[in-house]
């Protein structure tokens, strides 16, 4: 890839300023991930409503995604995005100051939800500044945003031992939010090829076609698989490993960076060698790698397993957005609330699985196996509807085809 060229093509401060709001807004969505098993001094749960906890914030994402990716489309990414970080502080405020029983903490996860919907304003930021060519690499360094994890794990469990409270992390992560909202209001640009706004029965007209459906199955996998370990991990590793809330999180910091960092090497390698390439290789690995971890090896054969998992996943989800804009060019603000609220919903009934079945099993292993499973039949699924994808809008092994063929194609 021509460095040179890549930076040319599009606006290099709106990259920057989607990828930090992405960044401070997924270390918000998965604050409860780890502080629950802290949360626990205060309001014993069981498995499940362990479960239940890290999986609102997925849910309230994903159902606000939708609303996200429409005014996106209304409004502009820049606006939609500020909206969302100023509507991010009323759950971290609620969170440190006013939250008194479990139940309220139910309602403070389900708003964290805001927080995750920065994907439907974040994305098409960056984007539609890019030519097609370029949108794997555009949307893996915007996506890489998810890498705001990585600080939730490594550093909310130690700031809530230090202060001996876990809601003063809620009141710390107002600042990184204030900080992005003045950098993203500066440095933020729409692109001046915004397209007209979009009426509700677009989403109609979208949500008709195959392809949503399709894509929507496929990133509920990928992305709904790293959100919904990275939200779930610190839980699995202190119930099943005994490890102290601050190890339990350090362990799930180190599976996270692989998904985090390696999203950008997903879209990057999907736009040299194609999607649906690297997708079918990516679930291989990801079903693999589950069905290893259902065995429940010891600690450190369990890290690498999930490391690589993760990876895996990561990688995924820059590949699977190397696809979407080049199918749906002109409806990228809806399909992209669409495609990222199904990935939510599979982050949400991920924890649900596992936290569930061990609840009612007493094992993790039967969760591991579902999950390794529905890895696998997406390999089944995009063998199946690829011959139709390279005849219509897509090149061979899900290269992007010349411009002019493409919107002809998908015309």
């Amino acid at each position: 890839m021509d460095r040179k060229s890549f930076l040319k093509s599009g606006h290099s401060p709106s990259l920057l300023s989607a990828f930090l709001y992405f960044d401070v807004s997924f270390m918000v969505w998965v604050l409860l991930g780890p502080l629950a098993v802290v949360v626990m001094s205060d309001y014993p749960m069981d498995a499940a409503q362990k479960a239940n906890l890290v999986a609102l914030p997925i849910l309230g994402g994903s159902i606000l995604r939708l609303v996200l990716g429409y005014l996106t489309d209304v409004i502009g990414p820049k606006r939609t995005g500020q909206l969302g970080m100023i509507l991010t502080m009323v759950p971290l405020i609620w969170g440190w100051k006013f939250v008194d029983s479990l139940g309220e903490l139910y309602i403070v996860a389900l708003l964290l939800g805001v927080a995750g919907a920065s994907f439907a304003a974040a994305l098409p930021l960056a984007s539609r500044w890019y030519p097609p060519q370029y949108q794997g690499l555009a949307m893996g360094i915007a996506g890489a945003g998810n890498s705001g994890t990585v600080f939730t794990t490594l550093f909310a469990n130690r700031i809530a031992q230090h202060y001996g409270s876990w809601e003063v992390v809620f009141g710390l992560a107002l600042i990184p939010i204030v900080v992005v909202f003045i950098f993203f209001s500066i440095f933020a640009k729409d692109s001046p090829t915004q397209p007209s706004p979009r009426k509700l029965s677009d989403y109609g007209a979208v949500l008709k076609q195959r392809d949503t459906w399709l894509f929507c199955i496929l990133y509920s996998v990928t992305f709904g698989g790293f959100v919904g370990m990275s939200n779930y991990l610190t839980i699995f590793f202190n119930t099943q490993y005994g490890l102290s809330p601050v190890r339990a999180a350090d362990f799930t910091t180190i599976c996270v960076i692989a998904g985090s960092f390696f999203r950008p090497v997903g879209g990057w390698l999907a736009d040299k060698i194609g999607g649906i390439r690297m997708l079918m290789v990516l679930y291989a690995v990801v079903g693999i790698m589950l069905a290893c971890v259902s065995a429940l090896p010891s600690l450190s054969v369990i890290t690498v397993l999930l490391f690589v998992g993760m990876m895996a996943l990561g990688m995924g989800n820059g590949s699977v957005f190397q696809l979407v804009p080049q199918r749906f060019q002109k409806e990228i603000g809806i399909i992209t609330g669409i495609v990222g609220a199904a990935g939510g919903l599979g982050g949400y009934f991920l924890p649900k699985i596992l936290g569930n079945l061990k609840q009612s099993t007493g094992s993790y292993t039967p969760g591991f196996l579902i999950l390794s499973g529905i890895a696998l039949a997406c390999i089944a699924l995009i063998f199946v509807v690829q011959n139709s994808w390279k005849r219509t809008w897509i090149g061979s092994g899900g290269k992007a085809l010349d411009p002019a063929i493409q919107n002809s194609a998908v015309s």
